[in-house]
């Protein structure tokens, strides 16, 4: 087989954009090139990769065995490659750490000198995003998502602590109660967003009228506002002073931490794993929604 390995990251970004001029300017070659080494990486494979329709290129069920087998090899590669490398032992470098944009803006921002006191060589990139950043691609290194994620070989996961949710407005919303609910004007996601628990939630409340915006960040800062009432973490209304409508919380999320499963092997990763669990039981009340002063 004179299958030329320099061509996987080719086929892996064709994968993923599905068009052929993209994956050129990407990887900054011609089209031409791109269409020619496909052309040879099939020849040699003895299969077909790809096929193309209206939507673009598209892996043939061959293509897509190859291609999840392509991707473990150069994510075992670049783990390969990190770990070999000096500096992978030392406290120091970037570390991408993802969650959704109110945690960090509210919560671990706040946690954040400690941790460069004690470490000062290291550069955290704070990503606030809903999507399920790859680690593979480096998009992030460490994610605290809400609930328990899909099983996945390729990630280490587990449950750091609870974030729990509820029912916030501004001052002049104090006297409503719950019955008062779904007259109210209402801050939620668009419709598009129909599928998180928070959306589902408020179709149970039934509100008249709703304020719709894109991230939680917004939302928040709507409600400090006085636009309406909101179903937001705990921990963000409590920083924004805002009116709590309950004395419990009204839903709660777990907390899980993910990342790459060589992640371990790394200095920077497996301290900056620590500090987050650390700064999750340091303030597990608060995070759950029961530190609070009506």
């Amino acid at each position: 087989m004179n299958f030329d390995w320099n061509d996987i990251p080719l086929l892996l970004k064709l994968a993923e954009s599905g068009n052929m001029a993209q994956t050129a300017r990407e990887l900054g070659l011609v089209t031409s090139t791109v269409s020619r080494r496909l052309a040879a990486a099939e020849r040699a494979l003895g299969i077909k990769l790809f096929v193309r329709d209206h939507a673009g290129y598209q892996p043939t069920a061959g293509g897509t065995i190859f291609l999840s087998h392509a991707d473990t090899l150069v994510d075992r590669v670049k783990t390969m490659l990190l770990e070999s490398r000096e500096e992978a032992q030392a406290i120091s470098g970037v570390v991408n750490i993802t969650a959704i944009d109110v945690l960090l803006s509210h919560w671990l921002v706040r946690h954040v000198p400690a941790l460069l006191a004690t470490h000062p060589r290291l550069e955290l990139n704070l990503i606030g995003d809903f999507r399920e950043l790859s680690f593979t691609r480096r998009e992030t290194d460490l994610a605290i998502r809400l609930n328990r994620p899909t099983a996945d070989a390729a990630l280490r996961m587990r449950k750091i602590g609870t974030l729990g949710f509820a029912v916030y407005g501004a001052r002049h919303f104090s006297g409503a109660t719950r019955k008062d609910w779904p007259t109210l004007p209402w801050l939620s996601f668009p419709d598009d967003m129909s599928r998180l628990a928070e959306m589902r939630w408020l179709e149970r409340i039934g509100p008249t009228q709703k304020i719709r915006l894109t991230s939680i960040s917004m939302i928040a800062s709507a409600c400090e506002a006085g636009a309406g009432l909101a179903l937001l973490p705990c921990v963000v209304g409590e920083r924004l002073g805002l009116t709590r409508m309950q004395d419990e919380p009204e839903s709660q999320r777990e907390l899980w931490l993910l990342s790459h499963k060589d992640a371990g092997q790394v200095a920077r990763f497996r301290t900056v794993s620590h500090w987050l669990s650390e700064c999750v039981a340091q303030e597990a009340d608060l995070l759950a929604g029961y530190a609070w002063h009506p």
